[in-house]
């Protein structure tokens, strides 16, 4: 039985380091597609939506990366993230100090290098978080989906950060 347990286990977890390994390859291909165009695209949108409230801690300097890789191959594409999982509340104004990273990353992306970054309204809302409860740097829009769907629409490249 012990056997057994110990085989169910390495297996679980073996998937799961599979799994993110896989997530992060097939991000870092999808950048490595998108840096060798030849013309720049019309545009970026980063979706991050995961599960944990601390998600942001590594999918921001990640997307940073990511943003800084692009811009360097095209220096006025536009770029813009949507979050829209538990990991959005991190940004509340009264998570600013303890997620200070994240907030200082996030008025660094939409004040200095021209993102826009966006959170969903309506999971808001269903948490009975409000609008106001975020910072100026940080758009709450109506539903995060449709915000992200309205980006592909104007011919923007979907990126998704799912797991790390």
């Amino acid at each position: 039985m012990k056997n057994k347990f110990t085989l169910i286990i390495a297996l679980v977890l073996s998937n799961l380091l599979f799994t993110q390994a896989t997530l992060a390859t097939n991000t870092d291909k999808q950048i490595e597609h998108i840096l060798s165009l030849q013309q720049t695209p019309t545009g970026i949108i980063f979706e991050i939506v995961t599960g944990a409230a601390n998600s942001l801690e590594w999918a921001l300097p990640k997307t940073k990366d990511y943003i800084k890789k692009l811009r360097a191959r095209f220096p006025k594409l536009d770029i813009a993230i949507v979050t829209h999982g538990n990991e959005q509340f991190a940004l509340k104004t009264t998570n600013n100090k303890k997620y200070k990273k994240v907030h200082s990353l996030t008025q660094q992306l939409v004040q200095k290098n021209n993102v826009q970054l966006h959170v969903c309204g309506t999971y808001a809302n269903w948490r009975n978080v409000t609008e106001e409860e975020f910072p100026d740097y940080v758009d709450v829009t109506a539903e995060g989906p449709a915000t992200i769907n309205d980006y592909v629409a104007l011919g923007y490249i979907l990126v998704k950060l799912q797991h790390r």
